[in-house]
């Protein structure tokens, strides 16, 4: 069962996680944090591919400062063939964000030849928003094409528009 809380009062824990998460929207149940994962990728002008979260118990956003978290019952760990990249997300992620860009990262880490690198900053990149920009802690990053990061519902999504389309153009065909 899938529910709503907005936070008032600091959560429970340490001051600083605390103080982050307060006002926050909380989401729990695997259902509705996937959707609204999804969501806010999407808002973000991200691939819903491109932070693939397995079992997602809880996600928060606190719309003031842009913080997110969204924590999952176990770690993961995801091969993006579209990039060659094997990427580890913790059992929590968190972020800053805002339109195109991810900042302040925990919890993702990129394996990089033999050595796990964490990711502390994701970026649309170039003049079409065309590119993913991932940057580590040492200042290092690389970018990738955003189409490499396409999951399965964006990609039946695109199919989806393609035969609307197509169907639109048969039509008005037709009508001349």
């Amino acid at each position: 069962m899938a529910s709503l809380t907005v936070s008032t009062k600091p959560a429970t824990g340490t001051g600083a996680v605390s103080k982050e998460r307060e006002g926050a929207e909380v989401i729990t149940g695997a259902e509705a944090c996937y959707a609204h994962s999804k969501e806010m990728l999407k808002s973000l002008g991200f691939p819903g591919g491109v932070m693939p979260l397995r079992g997602l118990e809880e996600c928060g956003l606190v719309r003031e400062t842009g913080f997110v978290w969204m924590r999952q019952r176990a770690p993961y760990e995801h091969y993006f063939s579209g990039t060659g990249t094997r990427v580890r997300y913790d059992a929590e992620v968190t972020a800053y964000v805002e339109d195109g860009r991810m900042k302040r990262m925990t919890g993702v880490r990129s394996k990089q030849v033999m050595l796990w690198v964490p990711i502390v900053e994701m970026s649309l990149d170039g003049a079409a928003r065309d590119r993913i920009y991932f940057k580590s802690n040492v200042g290092i990053g690389r970018s990738f094409p955003v189409a490499a990061f396409a999951d399965e519902d964006d990609e039946e999504e695109e199919e989806g528009e393609k035969k609307d389309n197509a169907a639109d153009n048969d039509a008005s065909a037709g009508n001349e």
